[in-house]
C-alpha cells in the first residue's frame, strides 16, 4: 500500500511538474475521506534549490537519506535534463529504492534522470515529445514511446510532457486504491479523471524541411489536395521522377512513406476541422479524403488512440452547465 511519498529535486526543478507531486500526494484530503500519505521534497544537491525559470528558490528541508523510506519517489523534470550530469549518490539511492520494492514516477524531462540510473534499460518508456529523439539517442537500452501521456512499467512510470503528470498520478491512486479515490481527486482539483489517447494528440507537424527542392514541392502540393486520391504515380510523375526512386527518396528525406504521410496530414487536417468548425464527422472525412466517418474513425483512433467524437468533446469542450454539473457546482 502506498503510504510514504518523496520527490527527489535537483537544482533547476520545473515548479509545475513539482507541483502536481505536491498537489496529488501532499494535501490533506482526509474530510474527504482520502488517504493521507506522508509527504517530503528532498535534494540531491542544495537546501535552497533554485527553480529553472530563475524566479525563485525552493528551500528544501530534507536531504537524500528521506528516500529510503519512501513507497514512491517522484521526479519532477528539470531544465538540463537532456545535457547534465547526475549526482552519483542520487543515482545510487534511485537504484536502492527500486531494488527494495519501492516505485519511482517522472515527469516529462524527469525521464533523463531514471535514464542515467540505469532504470530505463530494456523498458518501455516516455517523455515529452519534444525530448523523445534524445532519451533514445542516450539511452539506446531504452524503448522510448513518444506518442503516449504515460507508460507504467512495473517499478517503473515515466509521464510526458507537464500535464500529464497529473494523469500518470491518477493511474497511479486508480491501482492504489481504486477508481473512487482517484475520480474523488480528480474532482477535487478540477481534472478529468481520464483522457483519452495520448501526446500525439498535441503535437503540431510542420511540413519538415527536405534537402530536395522537388519533395518539398511535392509534399506541398500533397498537403494542399488532401482531399484527393493521392497516388505515388502522381506525385512521381510531379517530380519528375519514376514511382520507385520518389518513394526511396521521400523516405530518405521524411522517414516515412507517401502513404503514411498523406494519412498522418489528413489527421491533423481532421483535428483542426473538429476543433474549429461545426461540420459533421462525415464531412469532415470528406474534406480530409478518408471519404466516410468510418475511414475516419478507423485511422482517427489509430493515430491519436481516440475517436473524432471523443477528441472534438475534449478540445471543443462540452457545455458550461453540464461541465459545472459533473464537477458537482450546479444543481
Amino acid at each position: 500500500m502506498l503510504t510514504n511519498v518523496a520527490v527527489a529535486l535537483v537544482n533547476g526543478v520545473a515548479p509545475f511538474e513539482l507541483g502536481i507531486f505536491c498537489e496529488v500526494f501532499g494535501v490533506d484530503r482526509s474530510d474527504m475521506g482520502l488517504p493521507v500519505y506522508d509527504f517530503a521534497v528532498c535534494s540531491a544537491e542544495d537546501r535552497r534549490s533554485p527553480t529553472g525559470d530563475g524566479h525563485f528558490e525552493i528551500v528544501v528541508p530534507y536531504g537524500l537519506e528521506r528516500l529510503e523510506s519512501a513507497d514512491l519517489i517522484c521526479v519532477p523534470a528539470d531544465r538540463e535534463a537532456t545535457t547534465r550530469e547526475y549526482p552519483e549518490p542520487l543515482l545510487a539511492a534511485l537504484r536502492g529504492a527500486v531494488e527494495r520494492g519501492a516505485r519511482v514516477l517522472s515527469v516529462c524531462s524527469g525521464a533523463f534522470l531514471l535514464g542515467a540510473a540505469g532504470l530505463l534499460d530494456g523498458r518501455r518508456c516516455t517523455t515529452h515529445w519534444m525530448h523523445s529523439p534524445t532519451l533514445s539517442r542516450r539511452f539506446p537500452k531504452a524503448r522510448v514511446d513518444p506518442d503516449v501521456l504515460y507508460v507504467d512499467e512495473g517499478p517503473v512510470i515515466t509521464a510526458a510532457g507537464t500535464a500529464s503528470g497529473i494523469d500518470a498520478c491518477l493511474h497511479l491512486l486508480r491501482q492504489e486504491h481504486g477508481a473512487e479515490v482517484a475520480n474523488t481527486v480528480a474532482r477535487r482539483m478540477v481534472v478529468p479523471p481520464h483522457r483519452d489517447g495520448g501526446q500525439a494528440q498535441f503535437i503540431q507537424r510542420p511540413l519538415p524541411r527536405t534537402e530536395c527542392d522537388t519533395v518539398g514541392e511535392v509534399m506541398g502540393w500533397m498537403a494542399r489536395h488532401l482531399e484527393d486520391e493521392i497516388t505515388v504515380e502522381q506525385l512521381a510523375e510531379r517530380a519528375a521522377m519514376s514511382p520507385r526512386t520518389f518513394a526511396r527518396r521521400f523516405l530518405q528525406e521524411t522517414g516515412t512513406t507517401p502513404y503514411q504521410w498523406v494519412l498522418r496530414q489528413r489527421v491533423l487536417l481532421a483535428q483542426e476541422l473538429l476543433e474549429s468548425t461545426e461540420d459533421t464527422v462525415d464531412a469532415i472525412a470528406g474534406r480530409c479524403g478518408f471519404g466516410n466517418a468510418a475511414a475516419l474513425r478507423h485511422h482517427f483512433l489509430r493515430a491519436l488512440g481516440t475517436t473524432p467524437n471523443a477528441f472534438r468533446r475534449a478540445f471543443r469542450g462540452p457545455d458550461p452547465r453540464t461541465a459545472a454539473q459533473a464537477f458537482g457546482t450546479v444543481s
